[in-house]
C-alpha cells in the first residue's frame, strides 16, 4: 500500500487579490520545473492543511495549493459576499495566469472533485488531466441525501446532534434552518449552529470512527467557514444550473481522468461517481471497498498516491 509522501514546506507563498475583497493565499511545492498540479479542497469552505502537499512526489510536481474564498488562510474569512462557483472557476484562472502555468494537472475530492469538473468543462484547453474522490455533482437529491433524509437513517444518533439546533416546526428544510442561523447577526448562534453542522459531516466522512478527523471539523475557525459557506453554496443550488456537470461532460472527452470512490462513502454515495464514469469515456474508476469519504482512509491514500504518480509516467 502507498502512503503519503514525506512532509515538505512549500517555498513560494502569494496573497492574490480577487473581487471587490478578497484576498487568497496560495503556496507553492516541490519541484519549480515539475508538472503543475493544483490541489483543489473541499467543502467549499473547508480550505487546505499541510497534508495536502503530500499526495505528490516533490521531485516531480510543481504542487500549488490555495484557500478558496472566505476559508483557510483567505480573507475574509467565512465570508459569503461574492462567493460564488463561477467565480472560484475565475479565480483559478487568476492564480494559473500569475503563476506563468500553461497547462496543469487538477486533484480535488468531495466538492473539490465539482469546482475540478466545472473548472475543467470551462477551460479543457488548460486541463492535462483529473483525479478526483469522492464525486459530488452538486444535485438536489444529492443533498437531500446528506441534510434532510437519507444518511440520518445510517447515523441516527449523530443526526440527533445535527437536528439539536433546530427547532421541530423548522426540520422539514434543514438547508434554510440552519442558514438563517449561520448568517444570524448572533454571534454564538452562528457558532453553536456551525459546530452542529461541521461535526455531522466530520463523524460521517469515515468508515471507522476517527476522532483526529472529528476534531479537525469542529474546530471553531475551520467550522465557521465550512458551515457558512457550505450552506451559502447548497442553498443557491451551488451557483450551478440543472445537472451542470453531466451536461457538459462531452467537453472532457479528451481529457484523461481517475475517479476514486470509497465504497461505504454516505457523504457523496458512490451513484455519483458511477453517473459520471457511465459518461466520461476517457476515465477510470477506482473503487475502494473498505473506505468512506475521508481523503485519510488507507485505501483512499493508496489510490490517489498511486495515481499521482501513474499521471507522472503520461505527462512526462
Amino acid at each position: 500500500m502507498r502512503d503519503l509522501y514525506p512532509k515538505i514546506k512549500p517555498y513560494a507563498t502569494h496573497s492574490m487579490d480577487v473581487g471587490a475583497e478578497h484576498k487568497l493565499y496560495v503556496e507553492e511545492c516541490g519541484d519549480p520545473d515539475g508538472i503543475p498540479v493544483v490541489f483543489v479542497h473541499g467543502g467549499p469552505g473547508a480550505g487546505c492543511s499541510p497534508y495536502h502537499r503530500c499526495f505528490f512526489n516533490p521531485e516531480k510536481y510543481r504542487i500549488i495549493l490555495f484557500d478558496q474564498r472566505g476559508c483557510g488562510h483567505s480573507t475574509p474569512h467565512a465570508s459569503l459576499m461574492e462567493n460564488t462557483t463561477p467565480l472560484l472557476v475565475d479565480d483559478m484562472e487568476t492564480i494559473r495566469e500569475k503563476l506563468g502555468i500553461n497547462q496543469w494537472l487538477l486533484f480535488g475530492g468531495s466538492w473539490g472533485s465539482t469546482l475540478s469538473l466545472v473548472y475543467a468543462e470551462t477551460h479543457p484547453e488548460r486541463t492535462l488531466g483529473l483525479i478526483l474522490r469522492g464525486i459530488f455533482l452538486c444535485r438536489p437529491h444529492e443533498i437531500k441525501w446528506f441534510y434532510q433524509e437519507g444518511a440520518s437513517h445510517i447515523f441516527p444518533d449523530y443526526w440527533e446532534s445535527f437536528l439539536k439546533p433546530i427547532p421541530e416546526n423548522e426540520r422539514d428544510d434543514m438547508v434554510a434552518a440552519y442558514y438563517q442561523r449561520l448568517t444570524s447577526p448572533n454571534e454564538i448562534q452562528r457558532m453553536s449552529a456551525a459546530k452542529a453542522w461541521s461535526t455531522w459531516e466530520g463523524r460521517t466522512s469515515t468508515l471507522h470512527p476517527s476522532k483526529t478527523v472529528v476534531d479537525h471539523f469542529a474546530k471553531p475557525h475551520n467550522a465557521l467557514s465550512l458551515a457558512r459557506i457550505e450552506c451559502h453554496y447548497f442553498t443557491h443550488d451551488s451557483f450551478l444550473e440543472p445537472n451542470q456537470i453531466l451536461r457538459d461532460v462531452d467537453r472532457l472527452s479528451e481529457i484523461p481522468g481517475v475517479i476514486v470512490q470509497g465504497r461505504y462513502d454516505v457523504v457523496c454515495p458512490m451513484q455519483s461517481a458511477w453517473d459520471l464514469y457511465q459518461v466520461w469515456p476517457n476515465a477510470e474508476i477506482q473503487i475502494i471497498p473498505d473506505a468512506g469519504h475521508s481523503a485519510l482512509e488507507t485505501g483512499i491514500i493508496d489510490a490517489l498516491v498511486r495515481a499521482t504518480d501513474n499521471f507522472v509516467q503520461r505527462l512526462m
